[in-house]
């Protein structure tokens, strides 16, 4: 069970729940601290926590029309906000960023995304790989660098990290924005600490982020404690929030050491970077839908896509423009991160998995169809083109049958709506066509 689930269900204990008694907040706090443990946050806070809530709940009149539930959500909401740190704006200036980190981390894929970051706001961006412990350092970040549309300089089999950025910082004078990928350890020793300290005194960094993954926990905020002891660092970046039920415990770990938490990241893909906002992320937890982050991911997509929204509002439906707004999709990121903007949290992981699988295998199914048959639907009742479709996707002629049945009913409920002027307004408003 992950954190928000968690969390879900210590509030549904107060579903229908009329007045705030002892009973009910021993109860949801049960369930609360069951949920935070789990999230290895540490437990001290998670004690202050329940008990900031309890005493604040039982001494308060609740205001008029509020439900005893809402009202104890809100205190949650707040104190969870305060216990996950402070939300953080990128400022969008020329810099140089020094990534450190241990193995593991993601510290590479960062760097990458990191830079793709800021040259997706008007900087132009390069990465320069100065990890020169780790095999295949060099072709991962160069790939990513290409993959990504960004500057990249490396050394292949150099061994000499301060050279190596040296030259690098020499190479990408012309880029607004440096990342420099620094090499990491299964800990912070003396050999670590004096490449570091020696790549920072030749780029002189405007930051220096480390890279933490969510899946250590509460062990995030020793690392940050120790990593800025010893070698300084300006902000922590927490990589693999969607894979870890630790998260919630490696968030308020880092916000409890008094590091900045930057930027948290989720999946592989280059586009999953996001500025940290405690406020947001405390949001889905509840369940609560989060439009800010949903259309930054709709923009993201689209992006990726290479859709302007203008053309969104204007596109007929057919499978050509079908397949675009399923690339669209793809590019927003993991389904189950969308459906939890979307304030759909307790949507179950099968379910989750098996619309993903269908969305892939739609997208291979159409690259299989001609333009004309993208164009006209009308085409695949021609006799012979279900199969060839089929055999051309690898996939089944009932597949393929499926597919053009959910698009019919697609269709039809598309065109229904482009009769009913409200609904059309709404959807237009938010840059989407009908």
């Amino acid at each position: 069970m992950d954190l928000g689930e968690g969390i879900r269900k210590a509030v549904a204990t107060l579903t229908g729940a009329t007045i705030i008694d002892t009973k009910a907040i021993k109860e949801f706090n049960k369930e609360l601290q069951k949920a935070l443990l789990s999230a290895d946050v540490e437990v001290k806070l998670v004690f202050e926590l329940t008990k900031k809530i309890e005493t604040a709940a039982l001494s308060a009149n609740l205001p008029a029309g509020v439900t005893a539930r809402d009202y104890v959500i809100n205190l949650l909401y707040e104190e969870l906000v305060k216990l996950m740190g402070n939300d953080y704006s990128p400022e969008i200036s020329p810099k140089r960023i020094l990534l450190l980190g241990l193995y593991g981390s993601g510290k590479t894929t960062t760097a990458a995304k990191l830079a793709k970051f800021y040259q997706d706001r008007g900087m132009s961006a390069g990465v320069v790989c100065c990890d020169v412990t780790r095999p295949a350092a060099y072709e991962q970040l160069e790939t990513l660098a290409k993959q990504a549309g960004i500057a990249f300089f490396g050394i292949k089999n150099g061994h000499d990290a301060v050279k190596i950025a040296k030259e690098g910082l020499a190479a990408l004078k012309d880029r607004k924005v440096i990342v420099f990928d620094s090499s990491g350890r299964s800990g912070l020793d003396a050999e670590l600490m004096k490449e570091l300290k020696g790549i920072a005194e030749a780029v002189k960094p405007d930051e220096k982020a480390l890279v933490i993954s969510a899946d250590i926990g509460q062990v995030a905020g020793k690392q940050a404690s120790e990593f800025s002891k010893e070698v300084g660092i300006n902000s922590v970046i927490v990589t693999k929030l969607d894979g870890s039920g630790k998260a919630g415990g490696a968030l308020s770990a880092v916000s409890k050491s008094g590091a900045k938490l930057t930027f948290t990241g989720s999946g592989e893909k280059l586009n999953t970077l996001d500025s940290y906002s405690s406020k947001r992320f405390v949001a889905r937890l509840l369940g609560m839908p989060d439009l800010e982050g949903l259309i930054d991911a709709v923009n993201k997509g689209m992006q990726e896509a290479n859709v302007k929204p203008e053309n969104m509002q204007n596109m007929e439906l057919n499978f050509d423009t079908f397949y675009t707004q399923l690339k669209t999709m793809s590019g927003a990121g993991p389904l189950k991160n969308i459906l939890g903007m979307m304030g759909m949290s307790n949507v179950p992981k099968e379910a989750i998995e098996q619309s993903e699988e269908k969305l892939k295998n739609y997208k291979v199914i159409i690259s299989s169809m001609t333009k004309q048959e993208r164009n006209n639907d009308s085409l695949l009742k021609q006799k012979g083109r279900i199969e060839r479709i089929a055999k051309g996707s690898g996939r089944t002629e009932k597949d393929v049958k499926d597919l053009i049945s959910e698009f019919a009913k697609m269709k039809k409920l598309m065109n229904s709506m482009k009769n009913n002027r409200d609904i059309l307004k709404r959807f237009k408003s938010m840059g989407l066509g009908v």
